[in-house]
């Protein structure tokens, strides 16, 4: 099992799930190009996600898996199931439609370009610093963790937000063209109480992935995976039986 990261996530975000999903599964949780651990690159497209997840694939002799992608991370693993079927056995998009999501982060960028790095004393006092842009006790806590200490002791972004946000257009557009299709066991796994996959949004998905289950977790927003974790797994589990 692989599994991709939204926007301005990292593999640690899933660290829990993977660990519950890996008494059935070699789960590997990657990191994006300009996110977490792996190197920062000056274009970040979904064809080159793809292209990335492929290539750390062939070095690890990774066969056809289960591909889970959150957000961003589910539109690169909705891309790679259609054009590169052989590569997935089963695809899971975590709250994610197959439609472009105009102006979604607007909020999040403007924080993080709002912290001032050299008076940052510690993550506490950053935190203190967003509380003005962000109310939202969850996001800020979600962006804090892609601030580290260096050796300096001063702090930086580990995700490379010039390229990201250079990107934004092409993020923001829809993932798959007219008449891409996988036609393998497909799992859309959503947040009830996330407006990210909308009722009409279900005619697109299934015309994209035909033999596609969709199911709501109820109490749960855009972050199943830690907001109703047990739920989440135990849907993941159901699904890939």
């Amino acid at each position: 099992m692989v599994i991709l990261h939204g926007l301005l996530g990292s593999s640690r975000n899933w660290q829990t799930v993977g660990r519950e999903l890996s008494d059935s599964y070699h789960v590997c949780a990657l990191d994006f190009r300009n996110h977490g651990e792996s190197p920062w690159r000056d274009e970040h497209t979904y064809d080159l996600m793809v292209e990335d997840v492929m290539t750390w694939m062939d070095h690890h002799e990774v066969g056809a898996s289960v591909i889970m992608g959150h957000s961003m991370g589910g539109k690169v693993a909705m891309r790679m199931a259609c054009r590169h079927p052989e590569r997935v056995s089963s695809l899971i998009a975590v709250d994610i439609a197959p439609r472009a999501y105009p102006s979604t982060h607007l909020l999040e960028f403007e924080a993080m370009h709002a912290l001032r790095l050299d008076r940052v004393e510690s993550r506490t006092g950053a935190e203190e610093m967003m509380k003005s842009l962000v109310e939202d006790w969850g996001l800020r806590k979600f962006l804090l963790t892609n601030l580290e200490r260096g050796k300096d002791g001063r702090f930086s972004w580990k995700v490379n937000i010039t390229a990201i946000e250079e990107g934004m257009s092409i993020l923001e557009d829809e993932p798959l063209g007219e008449d891409d299709s996988f036609s393998g066991p497909t799992l859309f796994l959503l947040g009830g109480k996330s407006g990210y996959f909308r009722s009409s949004d279900e005619v697109k998905a299934r015309k994209h992935f035909p033999g596609a289950t969709i199911v709501r977790i109820a109490e749960a927003g855009h972050n199943p995976h830690f907001e109703t974790r047990e739920s989440f797994v135990e849907e993941v589990r159901r699904f890939l039986g």
